[in-house]
């Protein structure tokens, strides 16, 4: 080349000036190139920088016109008088067609410029971005950093005075302080407030040159929201029977604190249930169990509610909750049935046509839901002879004889049982279809029934007519022939409160009979049903039992003597001990008491005294000792109860008349010191009727009677130790007089019989058949229908 060297670059060598900081592109020199005149083709090698020093690529040659050049800055790097070399020398090369070269120099001197203040820190190479949770106080939040490339040496606080820190947009909650602190004003709210917010921080230097960056400042969501149903719909519709897995709905969600990223939400079915499942993740709702609409509890609800809960994690406690129901159609997966699936009939011979047989709808049925499901028909009548027999109609299913059969007619050949087939199908598809066997037997015919020679019998009995007794017969014949053979019953009535029946008939005569004792005050009349049966046909007769009354009981009390005391001051008017007679024999009202004897002054009377089946006795006047208009202190009444008081004068002569006695002794006790205090009560059974006592003694203690509480003490004591004594002599003769029995002989050498006055003795061999309740005390007793005998239970 440098044999061959030709001045081709014309301006070159040369030097030039650029200011620092320059931008690509801008022109630095420019010059020419030389061809020669052989050249004629041009330039084979364009003008290029070989080499510089120190090396660099911050130039580059670029055509400007023809044959005319210039060098210009490509911006990188970017040309900085303080941090880089301050001049370069550029080695252009250029060689043109006919191998002829040329290389020069081009010094390029870097010019120093006031630039403007830079961003130190990451300021300085990125966008800072700064992230703020919400809910944080009004606080410090970054710190910026700026210098001026021309004086490196500037320190923080020459920053401070020389720059002027601004901060674009203004209306912003922030601010910067003249050390380019940025300050937060307020406490943000993720869900109300802008996300983001870009800062133009500004740094002027005093020269008047300004840099700006930008800060981005990010409110960080925090989980402060509860999540919220997107999905509005809440009511679904699903067929029964669907396959695990088959989707049902996809509920959606979303979490507030998300804002427009995907929210991580967790769902999940709070309620019970065995027919549903829920992906936590996507929210899909999908069957997982068998879900039959035909059977409980869904054929009576088929609506399935569920609760749904969507949350932001696991265990938060930020969650929200829907009800959703599900509605479960019905489908046909189900063929009818009949329970049971096989008949056996019989049809009498003779039977017309059109005879009803069966309703198969009876015992057919499609356990569907949904009527346009369940709704089924019976066809294909089928079988040996079925032309005897029809079905009115495929809905129905009632089977009909169609013509008679007679075993007898040679026709039938004795066929006595006809196998017939029917299909009962479902209406709707896929049309589920079973079938039903049916067997009828055809059987002789018993034509009539037996008949009552009276439609209905009546009988009058006697109350006092004796247990066992016949009372009348019933007949009944049967037109068959033979014969058959008519077995009587009692198929109803003839029962009263204590008998289920008193009455019993002969199964083969017809005779009624009584059971039990007839009371005419209990019940007046009997209505039984007879019933006539030939063992296949059956009739039946009423029976009318009339009791008639008879006076068969006088108003008898035993014991019939009973002893009261009372205080002579005992007020007119008063119950006398709450003593009454109580008696139960004919009418209530038929009862007269009458006090025939002892009744001195007429001091006592009866109330009522007549009219009632109770009666009180009540002191009439008051007595008189004092002006001896009274002396006897103690009156023994005679009393007569006489069942004639509702007997006309004209019926007493031919109806009769009962009368019971009772005598009463009354003690007058003078008013002393003390009224002695005793408590005596009857109670005692009667033949019917029977009535109660009851005696009351009250004692009054009075505390001048002093004695009388020492002497009972006293008497007392001297009892009791007689007592003791003898009961010691009695044991030692006992030891000594009586040797020890064998051990098998059980029989006790003394009887020890306690006896109550008012109690009755009754037979060991008395056979109690009736029970009923006493009217006075309340306590139920068992008695003798025959005797009356009675005793307490």
């Amino acid at each position: 080349l440098a044999g061959r060297r030709t001045q081709l670059l014309k301006g070159l060598p040369a030097t030039s000036a650029v200011e620092e900081n320059a931008p690509a592109g801008v022109s630095v020199y420019t010059f020419n190139v030389t061809l020669s005149p052989l050249s004629s083709e041009g330039v084979a090698i364009l003008p290029i920088i070989v080499n510089s020093n120190p090396l660099t690529e911050a130039f580059d040659i670029e055509p400007k016109g023809d044959l005319e050049y210039r060098v210009v800055t490509t911006g990188n790097p970017v040309l900085d008088y303080e941090t880089m070399p301050k001049s370069f020398d550029l080695q252009i090369f250029v060689e043109d067609t006919t191998g002829r070269t040329d290389l020069n120099i081009l010094t390029v001197q870097v010019t120093d410029i006031n630039e403007h203040p830079i961003f130190r820190g990451n300021m300085a190479v990125q966008t800072v971005t700064v992230y703020v949770l919400e809910g944080t106080p009004p606080e410090r939040i970054y710190q910026v950093d700026a210098a001026d490339p021309e004086n490196a040496e500037l320190k923080t606080n020459f920053l401070l005075s020389s720059f002027q820190y601004s901060l674009l947009p203004a209306p912003v909650p922030f601010l910067v302080s003249e050390s380019g602190t940025i300050f937060s004003t307020k406490e943000f709210d993720y869900e109300k407030d802008p996300h983001c917010y870009f800062l133009n921080i500004t740094v002027t230097d005093p020269g008047g040159l300004k840099s700006t960056k930008t800060v981005n400042i990010n409110i960080i969501n925090i989980n402060d929201e509860r999540p919220y149903f997107t999905t509005k719909q809440k009511i679904y519709r699903i067929p029964e029977e669907q396959s695990p897995g088959t989707v049902v709905a996809n509920i959606t969600a979303e979490d507030p604190d998300e804002d427009d990223s995907p929210s991580r939400l967790f769902y999940s079915i709070q309620s019970s249930n065995r027919y549903f499942s829920i992906n936590p993740s996507t929210g899909v709702l999908r069957v997982t169990g068998r879900i039959d609409r035909d059977a409980l509890p869904l054929r009576l609800h088929p609506n399935i509610s569920l609760i749904v809960r969507v949350q932001d994690s696991p265990s938060s406690s930020h969650f929200s909750e829907m009800e959703i129901t599900i509605i479960i159609d019905d489908v046909n997966d189900n063929p009818p049935e009949c329970s049971p699936s096989t008949f056996r009939k019989e049809a009498n011979e003779n039977m017309t046509a059109g005879t009803f047989l069966l309703d198969l709808s009876n015992y057919c049925k499609d356990i569907d839901v949904d009527s346009s499901n369940n709704h089924f028909n019976f066809t294909g009548l089928s079988g040996f002879r079925s032309n005897n027999f029809a079905l009115q109609s495929t809905v129905s299913g009632r089977l009909v004889m169609t013509e008679s059969i007679d075993l007898e007619n040679p026709a039938n050949l004795g066929v006595e049982v006809y196998s017939l087939t029917v299909r009962v199908q479902d209406i709707a598809w896929p049309n589920y279809s079973n079938i039903i066997y049916i067997y009828i037997k055809i059987k002789p015919v018993n034509e009539f029934f037996p008949v009552f020679s009276n439609l209905s019998y009546e009988f009058n009995v006697p109350e006092i007519t004796k247990v066992g007794s016949s009372i009348g017969r019933v007949n009944a014949r049967d037109k068959d022939w033979p014969h058959s053979v008519i077995t009587y019953s009692i198929v109803a009535g003839g029962g009263t409160r204590d008998y289920t029946n008193i009455f019993w008939i002969s199964p083969t005569k017809g005779d009624l009979k009584i059971l039990a004792r007839l009371d005419y005050e209990t019940t007046q009349k009997h209505i039984l049903t007879v019933q006539a049966s030939d063992q296949e046909k059956t009739a039946t007769a009423s029976v009318i039992v009339n009791v008639l009354d008879v006076n068969d009981e006088e108003p008898v009390c035993s014991p019939n003597f009973y002893s009261f005391e009372i205080p002579v001051s005992l007020a007119v008017g008063t119950n006398i001990n709450g003593f009454r007679i109580e008696y139960r024999d004919s009418d209530p009202r038929s009862f007269r008491y009458v006090i025939n004897e002892g009744n001195v002054n007429n001091h006592f009377t009866f109330s009522p005294s007549a009219g009632s089946s109770t009666s009180q006795l009540i002191l009439a006047s008051k007595f008189d000792y004092e002006n001896g208009l009274d002396r006897n202190w103690i009156y023994r009444l005679r009393v007569y109860i006489t069942d004639d008081n509702l007997l006309s004068a004209r019926d007493k002569t031919t109806h009769l008349i009962k009368t019971g006695t009772v005598t009463l002794s009354i003690r007058v006790v003078p008013s002393p010191t003390t009224v002695i205090t005793t408590t005596v009560s009857f109670s005692y059974l009667v033949l019917k009727p029977g009535f109660t006592i009851v005696t009351k003694r009250e004692n009054v203690y009075s505390e001048s009677a002093w004695y009388v509480p020492f002497v009972i003490t006293l008497g007392s004591l001297l009892l009791l130790g007689l007592l003791g004594y003898l009961g010691f002599l009695l044991a030692t003769w006992f030891r000594t007089c009586c040797p020890p029995a064998h051990k098998t002989d059980s029989t006790p050498l003394f009887h020890f019989i306690f006896c109550l006055s008012s109690q009755t003795m009754t037979r060991l061999n008395t056979v109690f058949d009736g029970e009923a309740r006493d009217p006075v005390t309340g306590k139920m007793y068992e008695f003798n229908t025959w005797s009356g005998a009675r005793r307490w239970k």
